[in-house]
């Protein structure tokens, strides 16, 4: 899930209603003056104008008002919460909120239902957002942290072929036009994109400065550099099904061909798959092409393609 994701900016007026959700706390404005319940939080009551307000905790009770299904995302950072059910719910002091229900298939949704609310944990700041779900679904479930760490998982499957260097026509048989499987997949997350951005003096806005990039980038949000991509897939276990013997010296000769065709959004999950594209024995070694192509996870145009060429020396 994207960890890019715009966040609620609190206010000093709006503040306590967010700290209440980090505590698992409801908190609604009553006016002290005529009792009247307000939402969204402001500085005077709606009702009789009376500058005497006071944050209350509620118990989160609701009733469904309203709701829309919405299946197109409207940044990249949302595309793993599609189809989205928006809507507005009324508490039962009568205010009403504009919220995201969760947990509910669409043909469980029915206006006047009766919800509960969910606390969602959606960074490891601890900060929570409002959410509801019907009186019958698993409240800490929804609540479990929607934000994971990715790590790198080794690759399963039999045992790679054994390919002497010498063995010329071996190698030869190696080339395909088949890729492997997909390897293990890597959160490119905003943090992983700033340390490179720091590493490398690439700090260009469309990489290091979301609100920016939501305003203007074409992609809607910040993006991972190109080489960031490439590097990362030193990360991933590809279960190429053969292992080359028999040489003193591997070397990372470099690259054939080098393209960035698809974007990397931040939050976005990356996974790779390879084929070997050329065997060539030169005097100076052995020459492996491996086409290397990465996506982003359900993407079908990859983000970058490599052909990386490595040197074996008996």
């Amino acid at each position: 899930m994207s960890n890019n994701k715009p966040m609620p900016l609190a206010t000093e007026i709006s503040a306590p209603f967010w700290e209440g959700l980090k505590a698992r706390n409801l908190l609604v404005q009553q006016c002290n003056a005529c009792e009247q319940w307000l939402f969204y939080p402001r500085r005077h009551c709606p009702a009789c104008l009376a500058h005497d307000l006071s944050w209350r905790a509620v118990e989160g009770g609701a009733t469904l008002y309203s709701y829309t299904v919405t299946r197109i995302a409207t940044l990249p950072d949302f595309a793993d919460e599609m189809p989205q059910k928006l809507a507005v719910v009324e508490l039962d002091q009568g205010v009403r909120i504009n919220t995201n229900l969760v947990g509910l298939g669409e043909d469980e949704i029915h206006i006047g239902m009766r919800l509960q609310p969910v606390f969602a944990e959606v960074d490891a700041k601890g900060n929570r957002l409002l959410r509801f779900t019907g009186l019958d679904k698993d409240v800490a479930a929804l609540e479990a942290p929607a934000f994971e760490v990715s790590e790198p998982v080794a690759a399963s499957g039999p045992a790679p072929v054994q390919v002497a260097l010498d063995d010329a026509e071996g190698l030869q048989a190696l080339v395909s036009e088949q890729f492997s499987d997909w390897s293990n997949s890597v959160l490119v997350d905003q943090a992983l994109i700033d340390a490179f951005a720091q590493l490398s003096g690439d700090d260009y806005w469309i990489h290091t400065d979301p609100q920016k990039a939501r305003l203007s980038s074409p992609f809607g949000g910040t993006i991972a550099h190109g080489a960031l991509v490439q590097v990362l897939q030193s990360r991933m276990k590809l279960a190429l099904g053969f292992e080359i013997t028999g040489y003193s010296t591997q070397i990372n000769y470099g690259s054939d061909r080098l393209r960035f065709p698809a974007p990397v959004p931040a939050g976005a999950r990356i996974h790779a798959r390879a084929r070997v594209k050329a065997v060539q024995v030169q005097a100076r070694g052995t020459q492996l092409t491996l086409e290397l192509h990465t996506h982003v996870l359900g993407q079908e145009r990859p983000s970058v393609i490599n052909d990386l060429v490595i040197l074996y020396q008996a």
